[in-house]
């Protein structure tokens, strides 16, 4: 597993510089080498803006997801052929660029997400059938140019949103009756937090089962509770394989920052605009409100971000971050049973609101 950072040099290095340049991140250094290519605080700088840019953690350190993401920014929409590879997926700034512009045209690509899957292929092939184009499923040359024509003759309008309100309107049913996903959050570098984040985690997903099921609901795990780490692509291929309708990631954070503390929620979507789950967004929401409401928690509020759970679920799905372990005031919270009780009542009210029927 790469992972590079401030003191690292090389060739790697030398390619992480040509990609942020090419972002516009960075200023080129035409006297490096490709084996000196440092990697400096301009370059951490660097990384962290991208980071932020992409809603993925801000450490200014290229680990796997950073690395991925900086491929993805390499193409735009016309740079490669595009097409629907199972097994093999195609990511990149240029599938988002196509699912946007099939969405604006009024081809259902489900929520953009940057990734070639079945609905995108199924979008393409009815817009090349709708133009008279061999539906081949391939965006290539001729697809591309089409698509061009056409773009500039289609407005701006948000058919993603009005797609996930009505998806929105047919969840509203009650809760009774739906599957929910609960995941528990990873595990912490340290063995002695990522077992105390375990445990908490545990019993709030334990807590919030009890009672969802007495409503009707059925709840699945992710996976066991456990202090070890286990992908979130996996995490979220369950999910999917389940139908769930709801997917509740539930975390407890532990950082260097002995100030930070408080709850937060977070759903799909990009920072600085873009697509976005509007069902994930909703009940981010909800559950931020509750929480607050019935404790005294800090309210950090709800944010979009990318995270791997949260962009390759197909239904809405919150990450929730309780509190920090690091913090002296959310520990002592967080490790009262009476407290996990009340945050417990606080989510599983808040998600039975939000499948609510709307008044």
């Amino acid at each position: 597993m790469t992972v590079l950072r401030r003191g690292d040099t090389g060739v790697a290095v030398a390619d992480i510089r040509a990609r942020l340049v090419r972002l516009r991140l960075l200023e080129p250094d035409s006297e490096a080498s490709l084996d000196a290519a440092e990697y400096d605080g301009a370059v951490e700088q660097a990384v962290r803006a991208f980071q932020q840019q992409r809603g993925i953690p801000s450490d200014g350190i290229c680990g796997p997801q950073t690395l991925r993401h900086l491929e993805e920014a390499r193409w735009s929409l016309g740079d490669r052929v595009l097409a629907y590879t199972p097994g093999h997926l195609i990511r990149g700034d240029d599938v988002f660029d196509l699912q946007q512009r099939l969405t604006r045209m009024g081809f259902d690509c489900g929520r953009p997400d940057g990734i070639f899957g079945p609905l995108t292929d199924s979008a393409l092939r009815e817009f090349q059938r709708n133009v008279g184009m061999e539906t081949d499923g391939t965006c290539g040359f001729t697809t591309y140019w089409a698509l061009e024509r056409l773009t500039r003759t289609v407005g701006d309008g948000d058919a993603v949103s009005i797609r996930e309100r009505q998806a929105m309107d047919a969840l509203r049913s009650g809760v009774a009756g739906k599957v929910i996903a609960l995941d528990p959050g990873g595990a912490d570098a340290d063995q002695r937090f990522a077992l105390a984040e375990a445990t908490i985690v545990a019993d709030v997903c334990a807590r919030i089962e009890g009672r969802l099921a007495a409503l009707g609901t059925q709840v699945i795990y992710t996976r066991t509770p456990a202090p070890e780490l286990i992908g979130e692509a996996e995490r979220a291929g369950h999910a999917n394989a389940a139908s769930a309708d709801l997917v509740l990631s539930l975390h407890v954070e532990r950082v260097e920052l002995p100030g930070a503390n408080g709850f937060s929620t977070f759903y799909f979507g990009a920072p600085l605009g873009g697509g976005q789950s509007e069902g994930g967004r909703i009940a981010a929401e909800h559950i931020q409100a509750e929480v607050c409401r019935r404790t005294d928690l800090t309210d950090c509020r709800s944010h979009p971000r990318t995270w791997d759970l949260l962009r390759l679920t197909t239904m809405p799905a919150v990450w929730v971050e309780m509190g920090y372990l690091s913090h002296p005031g959310d520990a002592a919270r967080l490790t009262d049973p009476r407290f996990r009780d009340t945050l417990s009542e606080a989510i599983a009210v808040a998600v039975t609101d939000f499948f609510a029927p709307a008044s």
